[in-house]
């Protein structure tokens, strides 16, 4: 059955797939008597945090880890030569962008369910190619997708959410400020700021100071994280310097702004492995829509190759780069493409790689206490891949094994 549920659910656009997908995966969530504890046994076991234990078992109780160890006996799932670790996190995805049903990204004469219904396949996709955390930054509409996995009534990573963004047309620091209330009690989870132009169109600084300072100021005030869109130099540094969480993209960031970053904690998410690739890849299927034209996608073929470099020298400068992708219409279930670049064209190692998709993700979006280890007493969030990815990064777009909470959704 689960090699058919996948199939199904990997088909881009198969609402009615997602149904059934949905359907027999709650099933399979309620067994009459689950079992005291599940142990699962592997080659290897990386914990997420730069540690590696050979020929170890993890145990789980509750929805929770309870031990990692190298104990001898049965086990409920003996996964061999596969590698344990941490579910893998995603800080920045749109879990709602799909290609509709003429194979567009525009999605024209779709309806509110069918949108949800395509959102939820994204979900499921990327649950099951093993990142059991996404942080959606952008819709209103995460917010009831967020909530409904949260409840278990559908299979899909844990979602944290912006329910939309904000922009220098937001308006003056006090209506900016305003906005920031206002989304804090919509349930939004962090606040989406636009500071600078897409790379589409050059990617200039949009936002003033004052502005941005209104931005971070009031959201930290009401305990909220600030993810940043910036890729002029200037607007890192006036992000960074405005007190903001995170910054996104840095296509221009220059050695100061990747110096002030490093020594004020400021994260920092470039983006360099699948967002633009995925674009070219499917160029036919977004131009002509908005700002997709030819000399936006001209921009974006540019800046490939020079993100290799930029993200080199912000390792050099020991900026803390949690993994994000930005995720759109197309690329959702390849989230590890990341990854995979920032080791074979970034320099990074394999297994600093994994650390900024799992215990430096949850850093970033403050959720370390609940999950983003194996560690005992997180959250059982937990995935196996086939061979070794210290050695072979590949091995992480190699998922064999998924369990969320406890709950086994991939074997």
């Amino acid at each position: 059955m689960q090699r058919s549920l996948v199939h199904v659910a990997g088909r881009a656009g198969t609402v009615l797939g997602l149904v059934v997908c949905a359907a027999v995966a709650a099933a399979a969530q309620t067994p009459t008597a689950p079992p005291a504890s599940i142990t699962i046994r592997a080659a290897r076991v990386v914990d997420g945090k730069g540690g590696v234990l050979q020929n170890a078992t993890v145990e789980v109780a509750g929805g929770k880890i309870v031990a990692i160890d190298r104990r001898s006996g049965p086990v409920t799932h003996d996964l061999g030569q596969a590698t344990v670790m941490p579910g893998m996190m995603d800080v920045h995805v749109h879990i709602g962008y799909h290609f509709g049903k003429d194979g567009r990204a525009q999605n024209q004469g779709e309806n509110e369910s069918e949108r949800a219904l395509y959102a939820a396949e994204n979900a499921w996709v990327t649950l099951l190619n093993g990142f059991t955390t996404v942080q959606s930054v952008g819709a209103a509409s995460d917010g009831p997708l967020r909530d409904a996995i949260a409840r278990g009534v559908l299979p899909g990573p844990r979602i944290i959410t912006s329910l939309g963004t904000m922009s220098e047309r937001t308006g003056t620091p006090d209506e900016i400020r305003d906005y920031i209330r206002k989304q804090k009690a919509a349930g939004a989870d962090l606040v989406k700021i636009f500071a600078s132009k897409s790379i589409r169109e050059g990617g200039a600084m949009t936002m003033t100071d004052e502005q941005l300072a209104a931005a971070c100021g009031e959201a930290k005030a009401q305990g909220l994280r600030t993810l940043v869109h910036a890729h002029a130099a200037d607007a890192v540094l006036a992000a960074a310097k405005a007190g903001c969480t995170q910054v996104e993209h840095g296509a221009f960031v220059d050695d100061e702004a990747l110096k002030y970053m490093a020594a004020h904690n400021v994260y920092f998410d470039p983006n360099i492995g699948l967002v633009l690739q995925n674009y070219v890849e499917n160029k036919a299927r977004y131009l002509g829509i908005g700002n997709y034209n030819e000399e936006g996608f001209a921009f974006m073929e540019k800046a490939i190759p020079t993100n290799y470099p930029m993200f080199k020298r912000a390792l050099a400068a020991k900026v803390r780069m949690p993994m994000g992708t930005d995720a759109v219409a197309g690329a959702h279930g390849q989230n590890a493409r990341e990854l995979v670049v920032r080791v074979k064209e970034g320099g990074q190692s394999p297994m600093d790689a994994i650390v900024s998709a799992t215990s430096l993700a949850a850093e970033s979006m403050g959720i370390q206490n609940e999950t983003g280890s194996l560690t005992p007493g997180l959250q059982a969030d937990i995935i196996a891949v086939a061979g070794d990815p210290l050695q072979d990064i590949e091995a992480l777009r190699r998922v064999t094994f998924v369990m969320k909470g406890g709950i086994v959704y991939k074997k």
